[in-house]
């Protein structure tokens, strides 16, 4: 049985599946739990299917059952922390801080997989990526498990240089597209350039190599 604890924190059902999943299913293979603390339930989001199968006001409900299919396809246990979408750089940092905390020691992680601030295009991203820091920052050294950032911008390889984990997650692939494809209000667009084979290289090379910097506390 593995030492390893791995819990993911990202804001949204779907942040899981596009920037994880591979690196969740490689884990998983290796016998580690995962548990992804989810944020919200993106009921702010844009997309409502296509063709349109929700609205604004049934489209959480859609969200939570895609997140709940997605994880049965990647194994992996999912917490929803109860804030609301398009919201958490307004919430106190220190509140959403010392929530993670709990929920870090209480899951006694080990590896944290999150976003990285100021690099991560959403201000629900860089808000969340931010409390994470500060919760891991409060926990004893002895407790303080590795954290994990991924940066999604076009400027993070310019301004922080290569990553220092990176996954080839082409084994995991299907299980990934699994994943990604149970997001149906979201992913619909995605699934079709990819099925249709219109995705660029780079745009696959993204999907399929998963990157992440590993955060230093001073």
């Amino acid at each position: 049985m593995s030492k390893e604890k791995v819990v993911v924190i990202f804001p949204h059902p779907d942040d899981e599946s596009f920037g994880a999943s591979g690196t969740i299913s490689k884990f998983r293979d290796e016998g580690v739990p995962v548990t992804y603390l989810c944020g919200t339930l993106g009921e702010m989001g844009r997309n409502m299917g296509n063709p349109v199968f929700a609205n604004r006001e049934t489209l959480s409900t859609f969200r939570k059952k895609e997140l709940e299919e997605a994880a049965n396809q990647l194994d992996i246990e999912v917490e929803m922390l109860g804030y609301q979408d398009k919201t958490l750089e307004f919430e106190p940092r220190d509140l959403v801080a010392k929530h993670l905390k709990e929920r870090l020691e209480a899951l006694e992680a080990t590896i944290v997989i999150t976003h990285y601030p100021g690099y991560a295009v959403h201000p629900d991203h860089d808000a969340l990526g931010a409390a994470v820091v500060d919760a891991v920052r409060q926990m004893d050294e002895s407790r303080r498990p590795e954290v994990w950032m991924h940066a999604i911008s076009n400027h993070s390889k310019q301004d922080l240089g290569e990553p220092e984990i990176i996954y080839d997650v082409r084994p995991y692939w299907k299980r990934k597209l699994a994943a990604i494809k149970a997001h149906l209000s979201q992913a619909d667009g995605m699934m079709n350039l990819i099925e249709n084979h219109e995705q660029t290289s780079e745009q696959l090379e993204r999907l399929k190599t998963e990157r992440f910097y590993r955060y230093t506390f001073s």
